[in-house]
């Protein structure tokens, strides 16, 4: 994002040089501009597809962090679904299934109060919401095969899902 933003803002600077410079330098600075929005436009933009994967590591990982009351990493678990939400926003607006990523803040909401309360019980609760929402918004974008579940064994073996000792 930091990137575009500093092709535009250099785009914008040639383009207003060009406004006082005579028609060979016009020329050049045309040239420079081209070159620039070419490299902004190939630069790299991640897909759905590779938000949704990393939103489905974070899911399983909360799973796992709040039935064992790891209260620190479900926290920064649910924040990584909340980031991934907001880039798919930001950066897939071309799909129409962005805007329906909204109907996910309830249930994020939800999880975010269980957490901060640390009650597994309602954890539990709010995490099946956040599932069940998971698979409504897959039916809303027609994408009804992709039924997500609760996780029943870790994402990975090297991470710790307890509370760590001190």
């Amino acid at each position: 994002m930091q990137k575009i933003i500093v092709a535009i803002l250099i785009i914008t600077v040639f383009t207003l040089g060009a406004c006082s410079q005579n028609q060979s330098n016009t020329k050049a600075l045309e040239a420079k501009v081209d070159s620039l929005q070419k490299q902004v436009n190939n630069s790299y933009k991640p897909g759905l597809g590779e938000f949704m994967s990393g939103i489905q590591v974070h899911h399983a990982k909360l799973w796992f962090a709040g039935i064992n009351s790891n209260w620190k990493l479900a926290d920064f678990e649910i924040h990584e679904i909340m980031e991934a939400l907001d880039d798919i926003q930001m950066y897939c607006t071309d799909r129409p299934e962005s805007k329906k990523v909204v109907m996910l803040q309830p249930a994020i909401h939800s999880l975010n109060k269980t957490i901060a309360a640390q009650n597994v019980p309602a954890f539990k609760n709010a995490f099946v919401f956040l599932t069940q929402t998971c698979n409504n918004c897959h039916r809303a974008v027609n994408y009804n095969f992709n039924d997500v579940v609760i996780p029943t064994t870790p994402p990975f073996s090297n991470q710790l899902f307890t509370v760590p000792k001190q």
